[in-house]
């Protein structure tokens, strides 16, 4: 969070941080939702815990479940406001909470470090002092230097990360077709069977063998985009002959992984600027969302 307020982004220039005021959050939600009632009579009976960075962390709704881990990506709505009360911004009100990486530098150092003692569902009050907000300097315009900032945040939800690696399976949990695909359910959908013909919406990662990750669409693209499924129609041609053997046949919800051979794959020239060697066979875990 270093402003950018929009996203509470490090900042990148006066008037990229009054843009990402006017905007804020980032990521998805639900159906319109108010903004909430002020939590003050939750703040008079929470104990505030300082932190040894100088973050003031006062829990107003418990949540449940794990704490959020760096790399983690997060979906956070929030309220921030001057120390004179001042409401500089609101994500309840555009119904958009913020996505970003936790732990990647996108947001304020208060962010990172205040949205990681919180778990799915919980709420809290952050107060946070300008060095671990906007400093000297401030932000757009409307934050002004040397600000404390307090915010009234709901940690929304933790999303799935990009594995480190493949899951190790045993050569007999592979089914291996005539044209060399291997692949593997890892869990099997209940939905709508992906058939040629049908456009399919999938998250995947991509990895070499040795275990070198070249892509997934799990990580936001940039620090504050979201997570963006790929979507594309099956038997057009427009991807791998591995994917399209290999998807075909899931079901949505399932979650499958590929061994695809280079002739299946990018073959003797490579692919991606050098990230898919020549003849590489690739190993991918795709998870199937949708079937339209």
């Amino acid at each position: 969070m270093k402003v950018s307020t929009r996203h509470f982004l490090r900042p990148f220039g006066l008037i990229g941080a009054l843009l990402a005021l006017l905007l804020l959050a980032a990521c998805g939600a639900q159906a319109p939702a108010a903004a909430p009632t002020p939590a003050a009579d939750r703040r008079l009976a929470a104990t505030p815990t300082v932190t040894p960075s100088g973050l003031t962390f006062i829990e107003l709704e418990p949540g449940i479940g794990p704490h959020p881990r760096p790399g983690d990506v997060v979906d956070v709505h929030y309220r921030g406001a001057l120390a004179d009360g001042t409401e500089f911004d609101n994500s309840y009100l555009r119904d958009d909470p913020l996505q970003f990486v936790l732990g990647a530098g996108a947001v304020i150092p208060g962010w990172d470090e205040g949205i990681a003692l919180m778990r799915r569902g919980g709420k809290a009050q952050l107060i946070i002092p300008p060095e671990l907000a906007y400093g000297a300097q401030g932000a757009g315009g409307v934050i002004p230097p040397n600000a404390t900032l307090t915010f009234e945040v709901e940690l929304v939800d933790i999303r799935r990360n990009p594995p480190a690696a493949p899951q190790a399976l045993d050569a007999s949990a592979y089914v291996t077709t005539p044209d060399g695909l291997k692949y593997a359910d890892l869990e099997t959908g209940t939905g709508a069977e992906a058939r040629p013909g049908a456009t399919v919406v999938v998250h995947y990662t991509g990895w070499l063998t040795d275990g070198t990750r070249f892509e997934t669409s799990l990580l936001p693209t940039r620090p504050l985009a979201r997570q963006k499924p790929f979507e594309f129609r099956l038997g057009d041609g427009k991807v791998i002959p591995g994917w399209e053997e290999g998807i075909a046949g899931m079901r949505a919800g399932g979650l499958r992984q590929l061994v695809v051979p280079p002739e299946l794959a990018y073959g003797e020239q490579g692919a991606g600027e050098g990230k898919i060697p020549p003849g590489a066979t690739l190993i991918f875990e795709i998870e199937l969302l949708e079937v339209k």
